[in-house]
């Protein structure tokens, strides 16, 4: 009889315990935006709608931006943020404490040996940026379509096991291109082309819409690790003319890069960009070609790649600017199974 209670007071310990970690577990769930003093469940819808899911896209705002967004008083907007930013404790933290948080960090091939050396040995990384920029037929669209398949092989394989987004602007996406290059890495092209969502922006406005609507589908469950768009600059290049529009093309362009940045970090995918170039009339000797979108483009890419015409059918790739890169180029190949090492 005695044992028969000793059990039974074990079962109830043991109950017990699985109580407090469960509870536990519960309290490390992520925080809502209702769970914001003065954040209702129609401020969050008002948010919700203009793209700001999580703590973090809160937090990241301004008191002004908030109150005119969502409707409510300056002050009330103030120590909404402030209660997110307490939540996510965005302060300070040492450098061991930050490598840590890289450690999430995932690549994607490039597919060619050369190229993934020149990007650090694996390829494209997630929370950042990767632009390639150079003049038509350089391969940087190519580039492209190798990543939107790569994006969904396993991790052994070089990829995160994801979909990818296409955000396509010049009409420069072919699917039949797709479809080969999942041939020759002996994969279903169609459930390859089912795992690329594309869109077709056709203004500057709905370019930047679309950002939204990729956080949309994240939180919807869409297991998106890959964004592309092809090319970054055409829209505002179109609208934006003359020197007299300038400062309001590069401040929208801003705004737009910054938007990119946060999602990539938030989210941990990586977003490449191609870039439309110009020939620079200043310059007396050397290669002319300069990018478009200036120094705004220039300092919001995390990595930064000049891609020309090689010898023999190659291309080139310059590595022109990255936090933890030496300046190199390398030579890669544009074959049927995407981008290659040689030529097949």
């Amino acid at each position: 009889m005695a044992k028969s209670d000793e059990e039974r007071g074990d079962k109830e310990e043991e109950k017990e315990k699985k109580g407090k970690e469960k509870g536990e577990k519960n309290e490390k769930e992520e925080p809502k935006l209702t769970d914001i003093p003065g954040i209702g469940p129609g401020i969050a819808a008002k948010l919700e709608a203009a793209g700001i899911y999580d703590l973090m896209g809160l937090a990241v705002m301004s008191p002004s931006a908030l109150a005119e967004l969502a409707g409510i008083g300056e002050a009330v907007a103030r120590k909404a943020i402030q209660a997110a930013r307490n939540m996510l404790d965005l302060g300070f933290s040492d450098a061991s404490d930050f490598a840590k948080k890289r450690e999430n960090v995932g690549y994607i091939t490039t597919g060619s040996v050369n190229l993934n050396k020149l990007l650090g040995g694996r390829g494209l990384e997630t929370k950042a940026m990767t632009e390639a920029y150079g003049a038509f037929g350089s391969g940087k669209s190519q580039l492209g379509f190798t990543l939107a398949v790569n994006v969904q092989l396993p991790k052994e394989q070089g990829g995160l096991s994801g979909k990818a987004v296409w955000i396509d602007t010049e009409g420069t996406f072919r699917p039949e291109r797709i479809r080969q290059i999942a041939e020759k890495l002996g994969a279903n092209p169609e459930k390859v082309l089912k795992n690329i969502l594309v869109a077709r922006a056709f203004n500057s406005d709905h370019q930047m819409l679309l950002i939204d609507k990729i956080g949309e589908m994240i939180k919807n469950g869409e297991p998106i690790k890959l964004v592309i768009i092809d090319s970054l600059t055409a829209h505002f290049r179109a609208e934006f003319s003359g020197r007299g529009q300038l400062a309001d093309r590069q401040q929208k362009l801003n705004r737009y890069l910054h938007n990119l940045i946060r999602m990539a970090e938030q989210h941990n995918l990586a977003v490449y960009v191609t870039n439309q170039v110009m020939a620079n009339p200043g310059m007396m000797f050397g290669d002319p070609t300069t990018p478009i979108g200036g120094n705004v483009v220039g300092h919001a890419s995390t990595v930064r790649m000049y891609l020309r015409k090689g010898k023999g059918g190659s291309r080139v790739a310059k590595l022109i600017d990255a936090p933890h890169l030496p300046e190199n180029e390398c030579m890669f190949f544009l074959t049927e199974a995407g981008i290659r090492d040689e030529e097949v």
